[in-house]
């Protein structure tokens, strides 16, 4: 079954941000071979999402991701209070 990764949040420091999600791409692709994409919201510019698609071994990859996103302290890059919201969806017609 393939899984697909949809995170979005908030940042306060988007250049900071953007280089930290592209290290964590580069992490991910490298540990797991499943490539991310960022998208930013059109009329919310600190809105972002990363999307993770193809994902066949979940809990190595979420450990993965949750290794690579504290190891950059991602969370110095959010809004004030902010979180990264992870939701997972399933491939139902593959």
């Amino acid at each position: 079954m393939s899984l697909s990764y949809y995170i979005y949040y908030r940042v306060a420091q988007p250049t900071r941000a953007q280089a930290m999600v592209r290290e964590i791409q580069s992490e991910l692709k490298t540990r797991t071979g499943v490539a991310g994409r960022l998208l930013q919201k059109r009329d919310d510019p600190k809105t972002w999402m990363e999307i993770y698609e193809g994902v066949e071994e979940a809990a190595a990859f979420e450990q993965c991701l949750a290794s690579a996103v504290q190891a950059v302290n991602f969370a110095t890059a959010l809004e004030a209070g902010g979180v990264r919201h992870l939701e997972c969806f399933e491939d139902r017609c593959a």
